[in-house]
């Protein structure tokens, strides 16, 4: 077994495609994980609340996106049509999420503010339940799938996403342009919160609510509405990132897509270090990195376990707690903002 896999990796090394390869579909990975989890660790690490229906975000934001692209592509549109469409959904999709987390903030994760964490998880845990068997509701025991609306939420991807996405090739790397789109979505994710937190002026009162709640209240910013921003921001990017899924293979639009993206979402999180933007960045590359070698084992037979891929992610994050319990960018008490 040990040679069978020392010789693979010499094969790997050893062949510019197959490793460029590799390499190209471990950057996408990692910029789906952060998109995925960049929401998660902004809402923890500035507020210090566990959102457990981020993933439910995730999943509203894939059938909304799923929805309009079906409703609004059609064959005949050409390909920047159908991208100026996708950037409308987007938009439209993190506004919608963004109002939704902000009523949810308002209404109930505000009152728990001063409350043990235990008391943000069960009531963050319960609003996913909710939020996930609405939805199951209105596509499965609704039957929306064949009824009037005739929505086949299996098929946006098939029907959606144009062929200038597909399959390509430069030298000798193969990759496909959905790869590339989804690396520059992630390099944009992670410079548009690094600018807002760093760059502008509502991110300054962000931080220094966090660092010195009474301070940042004597000087006139109101901590209150910041923290409800900051909600409604991560909320926004985890539909946001249900958005890209809704085209990539390896996900696609169900109701189990909550679960799914909760999962490595929460081991990114962990890995980084609690409430690090900076960690949440490095823990997405190696965890891309890793999936994809484990992608790459499985497919040509190195490895024969299926599950390879949810193994190696989760061994990560069993060596880095043993490691370094609080990540590999995790400080004491609060994450960094940088």
């Amino acid at each position: 077994m040990i040679d069978h896999l020392a010789l693979g990796a010499i094969d790997l090394l050893t062949s510019p495609g197959d490793f460029s390869s590799v390499i190209v579909e471990g950057l996408a990975k990692a910029s789906l994980y952060l998109m995925i989890a960049s929401g998660l660790t902004l809402i923890f690490g500035l507020m210090d609340v566990i959102n457990f229906a981020h993933g439910a975000f995730t999943m509203y934001g894939a059938y909304i996106a799923a929805g309009l692209m079906l409703a609004l592509v059609t064959a005949g549109m050409g390909f920047g049509t159908v991208m100026f469409v996708f950037i409308v959904v987007l938009a439209l999709v993190f506004g919608l999420l963004a109002g939704l987390g902000t009523i949810l903030e308002v209404t109930l994760v505000r009152r728990l503010y001063e409350y043990p964490p235990i008391y943000q998880i069960l009531l963050t845990f319960g609003i996913a339940i909710t939020l996930e068997q609405f939805m199951r509701m209105i596509v499965e025991f609704r039957n929306i799938n064949n009824g009037q609306w005739n929505f086949d939420w299996a098929s946006p991807r098939r029907q959606t996403l144009p062929s200038e996405l597909g399959d390509a090739e430069l030298f000798f790397i193969q990759f496909t342009n959905l790869q590339l789109f989804e690396i520059l979505l992630g390099a944009l994710t992670a410079v548009g919160i690094w600018a807002f937190l760093n760059k502008t002026r509502y991110g300054l009162f962000v931080r220094a609510g966090v660092e010195d709640e009474e301070m940042a209240k004597a000087l006139g910013i109101n901590v209150q509405r910041t923290f409800t921003v900051v909600f409604a921001i991560g909320s926004g990017i985890a539909g946001a990132a249900g958005v890209i899924l809704m085209w990539d293979p390896l996900w696609g639009v169900s109701v189990p897509l909550a679960l799914d993206v909760l999962l490595p979402a929460f081991v990114i999180v962990i890995v980084g270090g609690l409430g690090s933007f900076k960690g949440t960045i490095v823990a997405s590359l190696v965890v891309g990195m890793i999936d994809a070698l484990g992608t790459w084992a499985f497919t040509t037979g190195v490895i024969q376990f299926t599950g390879i891929d949810e193994l190696m992610i989760f061994t990560i994050l069993v060596v880095t707690l043993i490691l370094r319990p609080r990540g590999l960018f995790g400080v004491e008490g609060m994450g960094d903002h940088g």
